[in-house]
């Protein structure tokens, strides 16, 4: 993810949490709406005056519009183990519907 798509997805976030239109923010930071929206797409750079003017229109400290996001690690509950435990389960399940009939 380069630097442009981490502002991007930062900007959308920070906008959608405070509840903000584009239309809003874009009057707050003195920008164009369509400006904006080519922001929140990735689609142009922005200089460091223009993120220091969202950065005070949403109440942030600027590094928070360049923060990268957590990694994401494997969800608890995945892998081998987990695997095993459904497997168990279904073995049981079988044993039971066998039993029963």
């Amino acid at each position: 993810m380069d630097l442009r798509d981490v502002f991007a997805t930062n900007l959308r976030r920070l906008r959608n949490a405070r509840g903000l239109a584009q239309d809003d923010l874009a009057y707050e930071a003195e920008v164009s709406r369509s400006y904006l929206s080519q922001l929140e797409k990735g689609a142009f750079y922005a200089s460091l005056k223009i993120v220091g003017k969202f950065a005070t229109a949403l109440n942030v400290e600027l590094a928070e519009l360049l923060r990268l996001p957590p990694k994401r690690g494997r969800r608890v509950g995945d892998g081998p183990s987990r695997r095993l435990e459904l497997s168990a389960l279904r073995s049981a399940s079988e044993r039971c519907e066998r039993q029963a009939a």
